[in-house]
């Protein structure tokens, strides 16, 4: 497991979540091409079946709407206006990673331009791969915007591929995927960079609580 250093996961604004993202913000965190850019790879590695958008709003980035679509995030006036979504779950994932779904319920779990802000994410990568499908895919995209006083310390320190590496390491230390891979994807101003996972047939190793 990972030691990640002290003040990693560190936030400069570590008051109340809800608090913060109580107001709804029905607008987009990316540009364009940027949008355009998650939207393509979700449909290279096949978002469809059942899926979940963790950290979600009231835009799914997806091109394509899949069999099922579950919305879990933190606004549930975001999650209502999100016009593919067949089930909406309001979720403050830092108070509490547990996801309130079955084993193996999706077949696809995505999250985009969230995971800067977690401060368990080993936590919350070891649920996803519980209630993914063996061999189902977590797909994670984020851009260099974000709330800076909401992202953990350790994020706003590193540049882009760093942050790739990061993220694989969560996915790893969360015991249940098999080999991450990282890349950056092609958009306009606001680089992509997307990183996915696909969850393991072997038995997963217990997670570490980060």
């Amino acid at each position: 497991m990972t030691d990640f250093p002290p003040g990693f996961f560190d936030r400069a604004d570590d008051g109340d979540d809800g608090g913060f993202y109580g107001p709804p913000r029905l607008v987009q965190h990316i540009d364009d091409g940027a949008i355009a850019a998650v939207g393509a790879f979700y449909d290279e590695i096949g978002v469809d079946g059942d899926v979940l958008d963790l950290m979600s709003s009231w835009v799914s980035h997806l091109h394509t709407r899949p069999r099922h679509l579950t919305v879990l995030g933190m606004n549930a006036a975001e999650l209502d206006a999100n016009p593919m979504a067949d089930e909406r779950v309001v979720r403050d994932l830092n108070t509490d990673p547990a996801l309130p779904f079955p084993d193996a319920a999706f077949d696809t779990v995505v999250c985009t331009v969230s995971i800067d802000y977690l401060v368990r994410p080993v936590a919350v990568c070891a649920e996803v791969g519980r209630v993914l499908r063996p061999g189902g895919t977590f797909a994670l995209t984020f851009s260099n915007r974000c709330f800076p006083t909401k992202a953990i310390r350790g994020w706003l320190a590193a540049d882009d591929g760093q942050r790739a590496a990061i993220v694989a390491t969560y996915l790893r230390d969360a015991g249940t995927f098999d080999e991450p891979v990282a890349q950056r994807r092609a958009s306009s101003d606001d680089p992509v960079i997307a990183v996915h996972a696909r969850r393991s047939w072997r038995p997963g190793r217990p997670a570490r609580s980060a």
